[in-house]
C-alpha cells in the first residue's frame, strides 16, 4: 500500500503549491513520461518505498552513497545476489550510481501510447479496459472531495505501471492534449482524469483463454516455499514466486487473520480490475486498479497483480496472493471461468471454477 510521507512540512508545501492551480479545469501536472527507450539492455525501475538507500556494494552493511524517494525512476543494469541482514530476500539491483535492494524497486517500462484511444460500445456503455504503460500517470480528481482513503492519504494522486482501469470518457483540450476519464465500477465513486497517452488499450485477444480444452487443471500455492504452480493433468506447466498473507504486522505482532487460508478453494469470481480495500486503522489498505483478480475465498482472498512491492518469495499481503502483473494475467487467462472483455467480470456458482490448493510443507 502507499506510504504516507514522514516530512509534514513537505506535505504542507505541496498543498500550498496546489492552491495555485486549483482554479484550472485541467491542471498542467508534471509529465512523468520519459522519452521512449530503444536500448534493449537497460531497464527501468520505480522506487516503491518511502525512501531507499543506494549502497556502494550489493550489501546493506556497505556505505550509503545516496538516498532516493518514492516514485524516483532509476536505470536498472542487472539483478544480482547480495547481502541484507535479517531479510529473506537477497536480490539487488545494480544502477549506474550503486546498488538498491530489489524489493523496493518496481520493474517498469515506458511505452507512451502513440495512437488516440477509442471507446467501444459495451453492455456498460461506451468504454474500454486499459493498462498503465508508463512508470506512472498523474491524476486530476473531477468530483472533489476525495472519497477513497488512498486519495485522501496520497502525496500524489497517481496510477502506476501495470495498473488496470476502466475508461468511459475522452476529451481533447484546446492544446490538442487528449485526456481520459477513469471511473472505477467498484470504487468509492471518485472520478479521475489522466493524459491518455499513458494508457494501453487491452484487447479482446489478450483475454483469450489458455489451454481451454484441458479439463484437469489445478493451481497449487505452497506457503512454505512462497510459490505457485499450475498443473495440467498432473504435469506442471507454470511456476512462479508469490507473496502470500503475512502472519505478522509491520511491528512483528502476530495477526492470524492476515494468513492465506490453507485448503482447496474453487475460484468463484474473476474480474479484470478491482478496487481492493480492507483491514483496520494502522493495518488497513486501499488500492485501486488491481488487475487480473481471481477470487477463491469468500471473504475476498484472491490471486492478483501487484505494483506496490517487488518482494516475491516473502509473505507480504493481508491474505491474498500477490503476483507479478504478467504472472497474474497468465493465471487469469488459464484458469476457469473464462472472463470476456464485456463485462470483464464473471461470478460462478458451486462447484466453482479451477481449484486453488493452498498447502504448507
Amino acid at each position: 500500500m502507499k506510504r504516507k510521507a514522514n516530512n509534514l512540512s513537505r506535505r504542507e508545501a505541496l498543498k500550498v503549491a496546489g492552491l495555485g492551480i486549483a482554479g484550472l479545469s485541467m491542471p498542467a501536472f508534471h509529465d512523468p513520461m520519459l522519452p521512449a527507450r530503444t536500448d534493449p539492455v537497460s531497464r527501468l525501475g520505480r522506487i516503491c518505498a518511502a525512501s531507499v538507500d543506494v549502497f556502494s556494494q550489493p550489501d546493506a552493511t556497505s556505505s550509503s552513497v545516496a538516498t532516493l524517494y518514492e516514485d524516483s525512476l532509476i536505470e536498472c543494469h542487472r539483478e544480482l545476489v547480495g547481502y541484507h541482514p535479517y531479510r529473506i530476500n537477497q536480490r539487488w539491483i545494480e544502477t549506474p550510481d550503486g546498488y538498491i535492494w530489489s524489493p523496493n524497486v518496481q520493474p517498469v517500462e515506458n511505452h507512451p501510447n502513440p495512437e488516440p484511444l477509442t471507446l467501444v460500445e459495451t453492455s456498460q456503455g461506451p468504454g474500454l479496459w486499459a493498462e498503465v504503460s508508463v512508470p506512472y500517470v498523474d491524476l486530476v480528481l473531477d468530483n472533489p472531495p476525495a472519497r477513497s482513503p488512498w486519495l485522501q492519504d496520497a502525496l500524489y494522486a497517481r496510477l502506476y505501471y501495470s495498473q488496470v482501469v476502466w475508461i468511459d470518457q475522452l476529451r481533447e483540450e484546446d492544446d490538442g492534449q487528449l485526456w481520459c476519464r477513469i471511473n472505477e465500477r467498484f470504487g468509492y465513486g471518485d472520478i479521475l482524469w489522466a493524459k491518455a497517452e499513458g494508457f494501453r488499450p487491452i484487447t479482446e485477444n489478450e483475454l483469450a483463454p489458455i489451454a481451454p480444452d484441458v479439463e484437469d487443471k489445478q493451481v497449487v500455492v505452497n506457503l512454505s516455499r512462497q510459490s505457485l504452480s499450475c498443473f495440467e493433468n498432473g504435469r506442471e506447466v507454470f511456476y512462479t514466486r508469490i507473496s502470500s498473507g503475512a502472519r505478522f504486522d509491520a511491528q512483528g505482532n502476530p495477526v492470524d487473520q492476515w494468513s492465506t487460508p490453507v485448503g482447496a478453494h474453487p475460484i468463484w469470481r474473476k474480474i479484470i480490475s478491482l478496487h481492493m480495500s480492507g483491514g483496520t486503522t494502522g493495518g488497513g489498505y486501499d488500492l485501486p486498479g488491481i488487475g487480473w483478480t481471481s477470487l477463491f475465498v469468500g471473504n475476498g482472498v484472491a490471486i492478483h497483480s501487484t505494483f506496490w512491492h517487488n518482494n516475491y518469495g516473502v509473505p507480504m499481503s493481508h491474505g491474498c496472493i500477490n503476483a507479478r502483473p504478467q504472472d497474474a494475467k497468465w493465471i487469469f487467462r488459464w484458469t476457469a471461468p473464462h472472463v470476456p472483455f464485456d463485462p470483464g467480470d464473471v461470478t460462478i456458482g458451486m462447484p466453482g471454477g479451477t481449484k486453488i490448493s493452498v498447502i504448507e510443507e
